[in-house]
């Protein structure tokens, strides 16, 4: 059965992290749904643009993993949305994955609540903003249950390989990655 990603993305999202997982878990054969916030074409931090599959109002949680690109604003435009605070306490309560980069655990993970009691990293200087309930670890990546957290631009790599993983098996994402040069 082919596992299937929900990438959401909001203006201002950071670009390289976006894009790394589209493709990485593209090329492992994950069915990838790009959902907008507010709209379809999302214009990046770096003033790329994005065409989104769909408005995230017309997403659901029938997706096997939730990726939540960082980047400001844009994770602070997806943290103020209804629509992905939803998403996100629906994946977690059904222990699907939710996988989180740069200021996204610490600015849209963090006060959606699903972060108490883990392990968790993130661009380094935001881990002020998690709450005394959260652990904050120095790595690239970090896997706490259904969670997956990254540091940054430079870590988009290993966290779109640690998501395919987590969806796909360790084989796959070794493979890709030897085909990637990783």
């Amino acid at each position: 059965m082919t596992k299937k990603a929900l990438v959401v993305i909001a203006g201002g999202f950071e670009e390289i992290e976006a894009v790394t997982c589209i493709d990485v878990l593209r090329r492992a054969d994950i069915e990838v749904t790009v959902a907008g916030l507010g709209k379809i074409d999302i214009k990046g931090a770096h003033d790329i643009k994005v065409t989104a599959d769909i408005s995230i109002d017309n997403a659901d949680d029938n997706f096997d993993a939730l990726v939540i690109p960082g980047g400001m604003p844009g994770a602070a435009n997806l943290a103020s949305s209804e629509k992905v605070n939803e998403l996100i306490k629906k994946f977690n309560t059904s222990g699907k994955i939710i996988a989180a980069i740069c200021a996204s655990p610490a600015i849209v993970l963090a006060p959606a609540g699903v972060l108490e009691g883990k392990k968790a990293t993130c661009y380094p200087g935001l881990e002020e903003k998690f709450t005394a309930g959260v652990k904050y670890i120095k790595q690239n990546v970090v896997v706490d249950s259904n969670i997956i957290t990254s540091q940054g631009p430079a870590t988009a790599m290993p966290f779109a390989l640690k998501i395919t993983e987590n969806l796909s098996g360790s084989d796959t994402a070794e493979s890709l990655a030897s085909a990637l040069l990783f």
